[in-house]
């Protein structure tokens, strides 16, 4: 399944210039794989550094929560509900992203009981990650 910018937004509440996926590009039951395009026009590049454009670490690690969101709050049982990112786990940095970069965002529902789970995720940049990590989540009960 794909989704453009307006299905997402149809499925979780993000605006910019806090939402951080641009489309979904294959989701599954399990699985989603999306597309953050990092622009220097973004507000994060202002301060970020001005000298020497990069992309916060912890707005990576959001673009991927929110790709997590997008798969589990687009299952209809989960229609209208809010996903809480509650926790990050074996979270490593392995490089950096720039304005012109297009970050691939990939998120693995590993675990899913009652209303809180886990899924392993992976942001990179033409095929070299950049973040790996796990993110724990809790959805409007």
């Amino acid at each position: 399944m794909q989704l453009n910018s307006n299905q997402i937004q149809e499925i979780i509440p993000h605006r910019y210039p806090f939402l951080l996926v641009d489309k979904v590009i294959e989701m599954n039951e399990t699985k989603i794989k999306a597309i953050k395009n990092v622009s220097a026009n973004e507000m994060q590049f202002m301060g970020h550094f001005p000298q020497k454009h990069l992309m916060p670490g912890v707005l990576i690690v959001e673009a991927l929560a929110q790709a997590g969101a997008i798969l589990l709050l687009s299952k209809p049982e989960h229609k209208n509900k809010l996903a809480y990112f509650i926790g990050i786990d074996k979270c490593r940095f392995k490089g950096q992203v720039i304005p012109g970069d297009t970050l691939t965002l990939e998120a693995e529902l590993i675990n899913f009981k009652g209303f809180m789970g886990i899924a392993q995720v992976k942001a990179s940049v033409d095929d070299k990650v950049v973040v790996i990590g796990e993110i724990r989540f809790a959805l409007d009960k």
